[in-house]
């Protein structure tokens, strides 16, 4: 199988492409050529600018199937199409959970569930824009290919290589035991796909060219934010008292905590994709991998969670 990644040498890219490549698939990497040129030397590279619209190496070969890995607003997704036409068979999208409707669902809502009315005319993504843009990419795949058209919306994903340190942050935190401090509710569920689920799913559904759309998410058993910070401890051979702190005593959105009323969105239903050949890591074992993977980097600092000293006033404030 021939496959063309538009994006594939950061995190989720980078899962599908190896797992694409075990598989024995002739992969193509289309990007700016600028971070990741170290791996994956099987594969072919094509260097263009989905920024600019610089699509100009895609303008001859064909392939059996596409994945979007890196498209946010619809320029992105409609210039590729463009230039690609009918040289491809599959166009797989990589979309997000940010496209559903934000309230009146409850857990363990499906695909079809009512997705955010699509914008257009905005490429300033935040979290009133980032959805309604994705929506609107979906909806351009799907005009454009029909039957061959595959959506796939994870939700947070966690693994090896993570650019975003949400699940590092806790991984790093939990290894060191001790109090911690939880700017929000242990009992808070929660989803984490493994990257190289997803990157499974993803592979499958091109294999078996199957349409439609499919939630990534994982694991296996629902579990909760303390329950995960605790399997993080556990793997790390390590004890953690989970310190409940007032979620305004931070500042801005804190790594895997969300507000009551956004509970079911990490109570999304895997039974579609799971059907489809998902597979379920343990989160042990994604638990266990994060940490090695950010022990043998050095451990640099996270752009997100808190530092020593804020924990501990925050701890000694509860």
């Amino acid at each position: 199988m021939r496959i063309l990644v538009l994006g594939g040498t950061a995190f989720v890219g980078r899962a599908i492409v190896e797992d694409a490549l075990r598989e024995g698939a002739d992969v193509t990497l289309f990007g700016r050529g600028r971070t990741g040129a170290e791996l994956f030397p099987k594969a072919s590279r094509r260097i263009g600018d989905r920024d600019t619209g610089d699509y100009t190496a895609l303008r001859e070969g064909e392939w059996d199937a596409v994945v979007d890995v890196s498209g946010y607003v619809p320029r992105h997704v409609g210039q590729a199409m463009a230039v690609l036409g009918d040289r491809i068979g599959r166009y797989l999208f990589l979309s997000s959970h940010a496209v559903y409707v934000q309230s009146g669902i409850g857990p363990d809502s499906d695909e079809d569930t009512p997705r955010r009315a699509p914008v257009r005319d905005t490429e300033v993504l935040d979290n009133d824009t980032y959805g309604p843009c994705k929506v609107a990419c979906e909806d351009d795949v799907l005009a454009r290919y029909g039957d061959r058209a595959t959506i796939v919306r994870p939700g947070k994903v966690a693994g090896p290589h993570d650019v975003q340190d949400t699940f590092t942050y806790w991984s790093r935190r939990a290894a060191r035991g001790g109090r911690v401090a939880l700017p929000g509710r242990p009992e808070q569920p929660i989803q984490v796909v493994d990257s190289r689920d997803l990157a499974r799913l993803v592979t499958r559904l091109l294999i078996d060219d199957r349409p439609g759309a499919f939630h990534a998410v994982g694991p296996a058993e629902p579990t909760t934010l303390a329950k995960l910070v605790g399997v993080c401890a556990q793997v790390a051979g390590t004890e953690v008292e989970i310190v409940p702190v007032s979620p305004d005593a931070v500042s801005g959105p804190f790594p895997l905590v969300c507000p009551e009323e956004q509970w079911h969105t990490r109570q999304r239903s895997a039974a579609r994709a799971r059907a489809a050949g998902m597979p379920t890591t343990p989160l042990s074992a994604t638990a266990a991998d994060v940490l090695a993977w950010d022990r043998a980097r050095g451990e640099p600092p996270l752009s997100v969670g808190l530092s020593a000293k804020e924990e501990a006033r925050l701890i000694k404030e509860a």
